[in-house]
């Protein structure tokens, strides 16, 4: 499991997250949802090592990371077992797409690594503009790529940041079938999300985070019968927007 416990972080004088607690666990897929500004994101990054939590610990599998590291342990943090999907992409302009999508995985020894990007590239539909740089295709191809980028290191925990705010209604689809068939090989998945539809389709387990603490965690069915009045007013808000 990817266990995050007493997870705070501060950015400039801003408490963002307090003492988060969750649980990422294989074969399944956990949505994490709540309003703009919440910590959402924050706590992906720092669930991915790329911004490291002021105090708490992750415990990767077997492995544990305290914080704040007093000791200097320069131990290498576990990438790409947790892999992220940012929601800026981050794709290297200088590089095509499949390009992009291949250099992460570049020194893996794994022989069927070439095998296994051709057949994400085919299932997202990138073929056609595989060669052409990212100022050349559409944010929703983009967007796959980065999908695809991450999809192709094989990761035992996915962590994804809004991935469907640029996809047509097909390729929400297909990632949906994708995610899906991923959690049923073993794979742990964290998804933040601000569409409950896909959310309430897509998760074993959903997080309601709010002004950087866990409000209400639970099955899906908190969508529908949410426990905390705070839930049902976010989910009376998004249900009215939409």
């Amino acid at each position: 499991m990817l266990i995050a416990r007493n997870i705070s972080k501060m950015l400039g004088q801003k408490q963002v997250l307090t003492n988060v607690n969750a649980s990422i666990i294989p074969g399944q897929i956990t949505a994490l949802i709540g309003p703009s500004g919440g910590g959402k994101s924050t706590f992906l990054r720092t669930l991915s090592f790329l911004d490291p939590p002021d105090s708490g610990s992750i415990k990767v599998d077997d492995e544990t990371f305290a914080f704040p590291n007093k000791n200097g342990n320069n131990r290498p943090f576990p990438w790409p077992k947790v892999t992220i999907v940012f929601q800026q992409l981050f794709l290297w302009p200088h590089l095509t797409i499949r390009q992009n999508i291949s250099l992460p995985g570049k020194d893996s020894n794994d022989h069927r690594s070439t095998e296994i990007v051709d057949d994400l590239i085919e299932f997202f539909d990138l073929g056609e503009f595989a060669g052409r740089y990212p100022n050349q295709v559409s944010l929703g191809q983009r967007q796959r790529a980065a999908i695809v980028r991450a999809l192709a290191l094989c990761p035992k925990y996915l962590l994804l940041d809004e991935i469907t705010s640029a996809l047509d209604v097909e390729h929400v689809s297909k990632l949906l079938t994708h995610i899906k068939s991923l959690r049923d090989k073993g794979m742990g998945i964290l998804l933040v999300t601000h569409l409950i539809g896909f959310a309430e389709r897509a998760a074993d387990q959903v997080i309601f985070m709010e002004s950087g603490s866990i409000v209400e965690a639970g099955g899906t069915e908190l969508l529908s019968s949410p426990k905390s009045k705070r839930l049902g007013q976010f989910l009376s808000l998004v249900g009215t927007a939409n």
